[in-house]
């Protein structure tokens, strides 16, 4: 599957994430990693508002993250990049809970999850089996957030990484 993801969007969405936090497009960044690691899905995530000099594309493995400038929104950005697909569209997903993004993607011929239901799913795939629940229906529940399965250690290894790059910027 190729996913396109309306990154601020999704963050909402996540149990543990927050749009008030300092380096939650990095934290999400991260989670797409992990659940990328599992699926081998191309995911690509846009997020807006990037200060100057800092708009561009970065890619995190076979995540690719767009970091959109303050003059555009990532809306605008999704919206330009399904164009470009033309027939292709139909092999991707969005991912937005976006009402006006939604209608986008369908005019492109694109498939559209929204965001909630994209949270949950990825959660899921993201919980070891040790920690899954089961319901009467044999269906996986998680019984911890996205941001539990991280051993502190490796949210700590991240953030280095990515107070690395801003440096080095």
């Amino acid at each position: 599957m190729n996913y396109i993801i309306d990154g601020h969007n999704l963050i909402s969405k996540i149990p543990g994430l927050s749009l008030s936090m300092l380096d939650d497009e990095q934290r999400l960044i991260q989670l797409l990693g992990r659940y990328e690691q599992l699926s081998r899905d191309k995911i690509e995530v846009y997020f807006d508002g990037a200060p100057v000099g800092q708009a561009g594309v970065q890619n995190f493995g076979r995540v690719q993250a767009h970091f959109v400038p303050r003059n555009l929104t990532a809306d605008d950005a999704i919206r330009t990049r399904l164009s470009k697909f033309g027939r292709s569209a139909a092999n991707w997903v969005v991912i937005t809970s976006d009402r006006s993004v939604q209608s986008a993607a369908h005019e492109a011929h694109a498939q559209v999850m929204n965001a909630e239901d994209f949270a949950r799913h990825m959660q899921t795939s993201l919980l070891p089996a040790s920690q899954e629940g089961r319901t009467g229906g044999g269906e996986r529940t998680p019984e911890k957030s996205i941001n539990e399965v991280l051993s502190e250690a490796e949210v700590n290894e991240w953030l280095t990484i990515f107070k690395e790059r801003r440096k080095q910027k």
